[in-house]
C-alpha cells in the first residue's frame, strides 16, 4: 500500500479556522489503497520544518503534499517553485518575522516541486474545480516548508514525491471580506483527494 503525507496548517492571521487543516481533517485514512498520514503543522518558521521532517524520517513515504490557505487566491493553486529564503512583513503565530534569512545553508537557492503539477490541475478542471499552477508559493510558512520537504526529498528520498497546494478561504471566513473569493470546504476536499490519487497514480 502507498503511503503519503499530507499536512495542513493551524489557524494564522487572526482567523478562527484555517481550511488546509480542516480539509485534511475530513479526509479518509485511505483513499484507493494509499493511505494518509494526516500531520498538522504550526504556523511558525523553523517549528514547522522541524515537525515535518521528524514525521517524514519515521516512515518511507511515497509523497508529502502540504497544503495552505492563501486568502485572495481564487482557486486550489499547485505550487511549481520553493526559494531558500525567508521573508515577511506579517510575524508568524509565535512573533518571529524574518527578513531575507536562509532557509537551508548550503542548499540550492530553490526548488521545483515534483508532485505532477500540470496534471494535477488537468484533473481538478475535468472535475469542474477551478485550479492553476501557480509560480510563487511566496515567503511565509507556506513556502518554508514546501521547500524544507523538497529538500528533504533531494537528499534522503529522491523518490519520493513532494510539492505545496494553497487553497482559497471558506465561504464562512469572507462574510467581513467584501468580494473576497472562497471555496467550499466540500469542494476543498474533493480537490485534495483528486491530488492524492493523481499523484500516486
Amino acid at each position: 500500500m502507498k503511503k503519503v503525507l499530507i499536512t495542513g496548517f493551524e489557524p494564522f492571521g487572526g482567523e478562527a479556522i484555517n481550511p488546509s487543516l480542516e480539509a485534511v481533517k475530513l479526509l479518509p485514512d485511505d483513499i484507493e489503497g494509499v493511505r494518509l498520514v494526516k500531520l498538522p503543522l504550526p504556523v511558525v518558521f523553523g517549528k514547522s520544518a522541524d515537525i515535518l521532517l521528524a514525521t517524514l524520517g519515521l516512515g518511507e513515504f511515497d509523497a508529502v503534499i502540504c497544503v495552505g490557505q492563501a486568502g485572495g487566491r481564487t482557486s486550489i493553486n499547485l505550487e511549481r517553485v520553493a526559494v531558500n529564503v525567508d521573508d515577511t512583513k506579517a510575524p508568524d503565530n509565535e512573533g518571529n518575522q524574518p527578513i531575507d534569512k536562509v532557509i537551508c545553508e548550503g542548499a540550492p537557492d530553490g526548488y521545483f516541486a515534483t508532485l505532477p503539477v500540470k496534471s494535477i490541475v488537468e484533473e481538478l478542471k475535468r472535475a469542474e474545480i477551478p485550479a492553476v499552477v501557480s509560480d510563487t508559493a511566496g515567503t511565509y510558512v507556506c513556502n518554508h516548508v514546501m521547500f524544507t520537504a523538497l529538500h528533504y526529498a533531494a537528499k534522503h528520498r529522491p523518490e519520493m514525491k513532494a510539492g505545496f497546494v494553497h487553497i482559497p478561504y471558506l465561504p464562512a471566513q469572507v462574510l467581513d471580506k467584501g468580494n473576497a473569493p472562497s471555496m467550499s470546504l466540500e469542494n476543498i476536499v474533493k480537490a485534495l483527494t483528486i491530488i492524492i490519487k493523481t499523484a500516486t497514480s
